[in-house]
């Protein structure tokens, strides 16, 4: 997986939720009080479809699922960095990292729970809400494609330097994740440096059914 993601800049991690944990956080998209904003895509040319914030404090789920991964993807993260010549290292914990973000006013939960109908996409773009930004954040597919929904792949793109934009589409499955870079990536070259390319994400048009995906970010926003 870790090779995946400095050849490609993402990776699946298969049946990451099982089916019973998929059903709970779609019912969740109901509970109001669950969240601090919900976002209609058209209104702001983000695409069609919708999404919503978790507010603090997080499900249960949604919190451990931050915090379990987190210190698997620092290490990746700072190998990352420091390929880059970024002077930034991140902590072993997600609570180191979130009194960093707090600090520097970033309070703001950034997991989210989007739903998308026929007709609705994700239009290519980045997740970055502040300065304190962690490199890599993934995407849980909570429905069952070909079953509840037929479309909707999870797109990214990857813009190299003098070069024609790469895509990479990621098919997934229910409780499936993707890890993916937020913004950029390191690619070494043999005997070189290794150089940045940047990458945006999105999702393809929903052609029939309702697509649920839970966000995971592991920044806060301002």
């Amino acid at each position: 997986m870790e090779s995946d993601l400095d050849q490609f800049g993402c990776t699946v991690l298969p049946g990451l939720l099982p089916t019973d944990d998929c059903a709970k956080i779609i019912a969740m998209y109901g509970e109001t009080e669950r969240f601090r904003s919900r976002v209609i895509m058209a209104r702001h040319g983000f695409g069609r479809g919708e999404y919503q914030y978790f507010a603090y404090p997080l499900p249960e789920l949604v919190r451990e699922l931050r915090a379990s991964l987190y210190p698997r993807l620092a290490v990746a993260a700072n190998r990352w960095n420091e390929a880059l010549r970024i002077d930034t290292r991140f902590p072993e914990s997600h609570d180191e990292f979130l009194d960093r973000c707090h600090a520097a006013g970033q309070t703001k939960p950034t997991a989210l729970l989007l739903r998308y109908g026929a007709g609705d996409y994700n239009c290519l773009h980045q997740d970055v809400y502040g300065e304190h930004v962690f490199p890599l954040q993934l995407a849980i597919l909570l429905s069952r494609p070909g079953d509840d929904f037929t479309g909707g792949e999870f797109v990214l793109t990857e813009q190299r330097p003098r070069m024609q934009s790469r895509a990479e589409v990621v098919p997934l499955g229910q409780g499936d994740a993707v890890v993916f870079a937020v913004r950029h990536r390191p690619v070494w070259r043999e005997g070189k440096s290794a150089y940045r390319v940047n990458l945006r994400h999105g999702v393809s048009r929903i052609r029939s059914g309702q697509r649920h995906t839970l966000g995971v970010i592991f920044h806060d926003a301002e």
